[in-house]
């Protein structure tokens, strides 16, 4: 569905006489329509008998679950509203805006406003790179995995840069694109190791291998070298989702590129990957075949040192990475002035949270899992969504000559007194705010409540203990942004808004109300959200049957 949409939409703007009579709105209705209707095909394909058991789809090549198309439905319903952000334009304005600074004719108003809006990229770039989390949802192939890996990053490479006038946008850009090629440098070298001493590339393929290797306590260099591409792969997958210490960039390309853009940069790539990283680790028994470096003579004496310490199984390098995760984005978030680059850290400790459900891998850290990563799009989404609003009626007079850059909020004392100005935003984004730092009865509480029981249960009582910890030291950041939006600023001037100037529609409104309720009503109601993901979790934790040796 999504492709056959991109190829109808290329085909309908390479037409002038098509593309003239089109307007910025009508792209981002008609994106948002289809991925509503792409969400009710594969909830439709719910009902396909086979599908219970996978349906294996080219050659192989890809692997359509019930879990994966539940996970599609997520992502093409967050797509759907993440669209909903982008700013309704008045027309009249924008073109009288237009005519002002240009000789050009009034016949040409019409295709004046698709060709300087952006809006048509975008809606195009987000299709695309909706479609490679899609297919990578479903990949059971390291083929498919690579490429439908690329496809979803090559989008995001070109929304970073989607404001060709902006320099901090186009910087941003070059770097997400330089270092994300080196990502996929190491992944693919991953690749390249596992078929060159297995000849196979098929998922199913590989974790028989690893089990009958581990079974017969053959450790040679075959073995070895499966071990080694997966810990490559496992680097790269990890270093795309921003978790430290492969962080860098996201802060950077967080804070440079247009906030419409973050929005989509801090959810959408993160949820595919992170399902990815989940069927991996589930799919192979890697905390029992990693331990096999001390029989390899021809090691480096290094990874014999890890080897001893065990530092080199896979659970231990994901207990790794989330504690350094959750002790980096909290402590380094402590020192940020600029909103984005609070968030990015913020981000990056959720992710520390995500790691530690998916190294304890059981039942109860599944539904941890899923539970989390419900919460964390829903909240994070929130955040986007208002702090783009108050850029939208703070910089409204940038917004309505189409200058969208100069619309975002880029530092956190540009929310001074905006309580006073704007109440009804401000206390959504407070609610917000207190969820993400996990305070009692707000959503984002019970998302850590889970984390934190599943490690203790499965006795990680240290890593618990650290969670906490920087929970509640990163609470600081968030109420820090509280007081500034409550503190009344006397010397700030909000530019007012003319009756006939449409700058936030009516359905941005709405869904930052209704996010808002979400968050805060939860506790009324949460059999809904919980015994979904329970079910879930427990249908994944039935299909792989996995013994983890401590």
């Amino acid at each position: 569905m999504i492709f056959i949409s991109l190829l109808i939409l290329i085909m309908a703007i390479a037409i002038p006489s098509i593309r003239f009579n089109l307007s910025p709105n009508l792209f981002i209705r008609l994106t948002a329509i289809i991925f509503i209707f792409a969400a009710g095909l594969a909830c439709n394909s719910l009902y396909i008998q086979s599908i219970e058991s996978g349906l294996g789809i080219y050659s192989g090549l890809f692997h359509v679950t019930v879990t994966s198309q539940f996970i599609d439905i997520f992502i093409f319903i967050t797509a759907a509203l993440i669209l909903t952000a982008w700013p309704i334009f008045n027309k009249q304005l924008f073109n009288n805006s237009y005519k002002n600074n240009s000789n050009l004719s009034p016949e040409l108003d019409n295709f004046t406003l698709v060709n300087n809006n952006p809006t048509t990229e975008y809606s195009l770039i987000i299709l695309f790179s909706s479609l490679g989390s899609s297919l990578l949802l479903s990949s059971a192939d390291f083929i498919s995995m690579y490429l439908s890996l690329e496809l979803q990053s090559f989008g995001v490479y070109i929304l970073a840069t989607l404001y060709r006038d902006s320099e901090s946008a186009t910087a941003a850009g070059l770097k997400y694109f330089l270092l994300g090629g080196l990502s996929s440098c190491v992944i693919l070298l991953g690749i390249a190791l596992i078929y060159s001493y297995s000849g196979i590339t098929n998922f199913e393929s590989i974790f028989s291998l690893s089990s009958v290797l581990h079974a017969f306590g053959s450790y040679q260099s075959a073995s070895l070298g499966i071990i080694l591409g997966f810990i490559f792969i496992f680097l790269g997958l990890l270093f795309k989702i921003a978790a430290a210490p492969l962080h860098n960039w996201a802060p950077d390309v967080y804070d440079n590129s247009p906030t419409i853009v973050t929005i989509w940069l801090t959810i959408i790539p993160k949820i595919s990957i992170i399902f990815l990283l989940f069927e991996i680790i589930n799919g192979l028994n890697l905390s029992s075949t990693l331990v096999v470096f001390d029989s390899i003579q021809f090691l480096p004496v290094f990874f014999l040192y890890l080897a001893k310490y065990k530092i080199v199984e896979i659970r231990n390098l994901l207990l790794l990475s989330a504690l350094i995760s959750l002790i980096i984005g909290t402590i380094v978030g402590l020192s940020q002035i600029r909103i984005k680059r609070l968030l990015a850290y913020s981000t990056i400790s959720h992710i520390g949270f995500i790691l530690l459900a998916l190294a304890i891998n059981s039942v109860n850290s599944i539904e941890a899992l899923y539970f989390y990563i419900f919460q964390y799009t829903l909240t994070n989404l929130n955040v986007f969504l208002i702090l783009l609003a108050f850029g939208y009626v703070i910089n409204s007079k940038n917004l309505i000559n189409n200058n969208l850059i100069n619309a975002d909020i880029n530092f956190i004392s540009q929310l001074k007194g905006q309580f006073f100005h704007n109440p009804i935003l401000s206390l959504s984004l407070s609610i917000c705010l207190f969820s993400m730092a996990g305070v009692p009865p707000l959503i984002g509480f019970f998302s850590k409540y889970y984390v934190l029981y599943s490690a203790i249960s499965s006795q990680y009582y240290l890593m618990a203990i650290i969670a906490i910890l920087t929970s509640v030291i990163s609470a600081s950041y968030y109420i820090k942004i509280i007081r500034i939006l409550h503190t009344e600023d006397n010397n700030s001037k909000i530019n007012e808004i003319e009756n006939n100037e449409l700058v936030l529609n009516n359905f941005h409104s709405f869904l930052i109300s209704s996010l808002t309720l979400a968050i805060l009503l939860f506790l009324i109601k949460p059999t809904i959200i919980l015994n979904s993901v329970q079910l879930l979790s427990i249908l994944l934790f039935d299909k792989y049957h996995i013994s983890w040796i401590i």
